[in-house]
Formats: C-alpha cells, sequence, structure tokens
C-alpha cells in the first residue's frame, strides 16, 4: 500500500494572501483549454476566429465557476445553506460541483452562440474535448487537498490516509486519481483525437456526455459519498451517479441523431 503523502494544499503564501493549489489547478485547466482551442481555430479548415476563442473561453470560465457553484450548494451543500444562508458565498471553504459546472457553461454557450450568430450545437462540438485536461488539473487539486477520498480496500494500490475521527490510517481508493485519469486524460485523449476532422453537428457533444458519464458513474462504485448525503437507494446508489445518468441517456440521443442526419458541422469552412 501507498502512504498519503501530505501534500500543502497552500501553494504560495504572501503575509495574509494564501493561493491555493486547487485554484492553480483551475487556471491551469483554463489556460489549457484556451491554449487547445487556438491550436483547433487555427487549422486552415476552421471557421473560428482567435478573437472568437479568447470570448468563448472566457464566457465558459464565468459558467465554470458560478455554475459549479452554486450547483454544490443545491446539489451537495442544501443542509448546510438552510442553515447558513450566506454559505453560498464562502467560495473558500471549497465546494464545486462538476454537473453544476456543466449547466453553467451550457448557458454560457447559449449566450455566446446567440451573440455570435453561430449554432449552439456547432459550439458545444467546438469546445467538446476542451475539458479533459480541465478535469485532470482539479481531480489533482483534490488530490492535494486530501478530499474525495474513496471507499477503503485492500489493495496494493491503496492509499493510506488519516482517519477523520483520529483512529489509525484507514487504505481507500485514491478515487481522486481514478477520475483523473477516466473522467480527464482518457476522455480528452478520445475526443481530441475524434474530433481532429469534421463530425456531423452533435456527435462530437454527445460523445463527450458518454464518456464522462460512463466514467463517472463506474468511479462513484468506489468513491465515498458525500457525509452530508450518503447513499440515495441501495446502498449504492450516489448523486454523481443520479446527475450522470440523464448525461448518458442524453449523449447517446445526440450521437444517434448526429449519424442519422449527418448535418455538417459549422466549424469547419466547406471545401471548395
Amino acid at each position: 500500500m501507498l502512504r498519503y503523502p501530505h501534500i500543502d494544499p497552500i501553494a504560495i503564501s504572501l503575509g495574509p494572501v494564501r493561493i491555493h493549489w486547487y485554484g492553480v489547478m483551475y487556471l491551469v485547466g483554463f489556460a489549457a483549454a484556451w491554449w487547445l482551442a487556438r491550436r483547433r481555430a487555427a487549422q486552415p479548415n476552421s471557421s473560428w476566429r482567435p478573437v472568437d476563442v479568447d470570448d468563448y473561453v472566457f464566457y465558459a470560465m464565468l459558467g465554470v465557476i458560478l455554475g459549479g457553484r452554486i450547483g454544490y450548494v443545491l446539489f451537495y451543500g442544501l443542509p448546510i445553506w438552510r442553515a447558513d444562508w450566506l454559505y453560498l458565498f464562502k467560495i473558500w471553504e471549497g465546494g464545486m460541483s462538476f454537473h453544476g459546472g456543466l449547466l453553467g457553461v451550457i448557458a454560457a454557450t447559449a449566450i455566446f452562440a446567440r451573440q455570435r450568430g453561430r449554432r449552439i450545437g456547432d459550439v458545444f462540438d467546438f469546445g467538446a474535448p476542451l475539458p479533459g485536461v480541465g478535469i485532470i488539473c482539479v481531480r489533482i487539486g483534490n488530490f492535494i487537498n486530501g478530499e474525495l477520498w474513496g471507499r477503503p480496500t485492500d489493495g496494493p494500490w491503496a492509499m493510506l490516509v488519516p482517519d477523520p475521527n483520529g483512529g489509525p490510517p484507514i487504505a481507500r481508493h485514491p478515487s481522486q486519481l481514478y477520475e483523473a485519469t477516466l473522467e480527464g486524460l482518457v476522455l480528452f485523449t478520445v475526443l481530441w483525437l475524434y474530433t481532429r476532422r469534421p463530425r456531423p453537428r452533435y456527435a462530437p457533444s454527445g460523445l463527450f456526455l458518454i464518456c464522462y458519464s460512463v466514467a463517472r458513474i463506474a468511479v462513484e462504485f468506489v468513491r465515498e459519498p458525500d457525509a452530508q448525503i450518503g447513499y440515495l437507494a441501495g446502498g449504492w446508489l450516489t448523486m454523481g451517479q443520479l446527475l450522470s445518468l440523464p448525461m448518458l441517456v442524453l449523449g447517446i440521443a445526440m450521437l444517434l441523431v448526429a449519424y442519422r442526419q449527418r448535418t455538417p458541422s459549422g466549424n469547419f469552412v466547406p471545401v471548395q
């Protein structure tokens, strides 16, 4: 078994100002998304301009932050919010939701597409490969913070972590690293390779939803549920799985529609 290395969650401390690794990981994820989007926009047949990428990433960043925080409070922190109505604004106490962030990005994408006269499906498809690196970074941030651990296990890859009740260290699944691999690295690799050439409208978005939801549902089987919620049913169903199921259904439907209609993507200039 491996012992958790206890990394200091504070990256930089300048007097009263403390910059946490978790926040740094978000910045790295946004920067990576911007760089990757710029690379795609630079392709000869791309209909995206550099300024479009800059603005879209900014919109998406706001969607992730606002949606992620609001989603966490609504999906996971309602008991705390009922006791403290200011909890929504206490971002320094942590708490972000991927599913809330996704809803925020959907809203931001819709606003961006309307303002730029683009089809919302095309914008979704353009952005589909971009979150993968950010998910890797955020899950590593969770690992540094020593949060979102998996269930106890005696596997040789288990991580010995402190017992919150003061007992001896507990061997647990490093579920943050599982998620960084499946929801991040694997998802990014599949989507980046898949979108190297034009695909039917909605196909990249559908594939993203399928890949993420399958990975999330799988990891949730070994991830410890949030203490304030626990299991929702059957001693195994978690909030993360419940929120991912509609993503899976929608992703399959989008992929079927995409390959049945085969509508050309507006992200590429037609070859003359």
